[in-house]
């Protein structure tokens, strides 16, 4: 069914599900802990997607297997270091920084002047986003960046296992091992929360809003746009998040924040216009 849909719409409702969702989850940082809504959010898009997808895991290559592995690491990886970073600087900053990781790799695969500018314009949209925030968390913004290295990894991985596995199969396998590689560090370090039936069931939510909806629908377009554009049109993160945090947490944006939702909305739809040129090349 996802396979029908524009690569470019699964993107865009991609983004503001896993924004919503990171909304709810700020919401709950007084009564649970970012690791334990870290875990929970990837527990439940690892049960879903098992029973859903029922993924076929004979016969796959050791290829297969080891891409699908490092797409759990990053995919755990990313997700407990945003979560981590917006319990210490607010949502739409966090991700802000987070996003120069995707921009960065929509540079490096940039060929043409005007791929270049929509990448320039989307970085005009990310400095004001954070241009008023001068008092920063330094271990925030530590988690930030390293969740934008992630986030990288993840599109590049993504699109490898979106042509090595059919369907969402490798996404499965993915956030399997994400779950269950976090699992002891939840059971060592961090629990709050988990005995809380409020905070389990609004952490199954975010999985789903945050893991299992965006995850799907990213994996699926990953397979017909290459990394580069897929990082460009991630240019709508920032301006989601800090939507997300005006109508779920109350942090209200200022009329600089305003204009950089224009220029990264606009960079978006500007990507939106190369994107039936620039197919994914063939998995070798």
């Amino acid at each position: 069914m996802l396979s029908r849909v524009p690569p470019v719409w699964l993107v865009v409702f991609g983004i503001v599900s896993v924004q919503l969702g990171a909304g709810i989850a700020k919401d709950l940082f007084d009564d649970a802990a970012p690791l334990t809504l870290v875990w929970l959010r990837l527990a439940t898009s690892a049960v879903v997607l098992t029973v859903v997808v029922r993924p076929r895991l004979r016969g796959r290559a050791a290829a297969d297997w080891r891409v699908a592995l490092a797409f759990g690491v990053v995919l755990g990886t990313m997700n407990w270091a945003i979560y981590e970073s917006f319990s210490r600087i607010p949502l739409g900053l966090a991700v802000t920084i987070e996003f120069l990781g995707p921009l960065g790799l929509a540079m490096t695969g940039s060929r043409r002047a005007r791929d270049l500018l929509w990448v320039g314009l989307a970085a005009v949209g990310v400095a004001l986003l954070g241009i008023e925030r001068t008092h920063l968390d330094v271990a925030g913004v530590a988690f930030a960046l390293l969740a934008g290295a992630m986030w990288s990894s993840y599109i590049l991985l993504g699109a490898q296992t979106g042509r090595r596995w059919p369907g969402l199969d490798g996404l499965t396998v993915a956030s399997v091992v994400a779950a269950a590689g976090m699992a002891p560090f939840v059971a060592a370090f961090s629990g709050r929360g988990l005995g809380d039936p409020h905070v389990v069931l609004l952490g199954a939510l975010v999985g789903l809003l945050s893991s299992v909806i965006p995850y799907s629908c990213e994996i699926t377009a990953l397979r017909t746009i290459r990394p580069a554009v897929f990082g460009i049109l991630m240019s709508l993160e920032p301006a989601a998040a800090a939507l997300a945090g005006v109508v779920v947490v109350h942090e209200y944006l200022s009329a600089a924040q305003w204009l950089a939702v224009a220029c990264v909305v606009s960079a978006s739809v500007g990507a939106t216009h190369t994107e039936r040129r620039l197919a994914a090349p063939p998995l070798d």
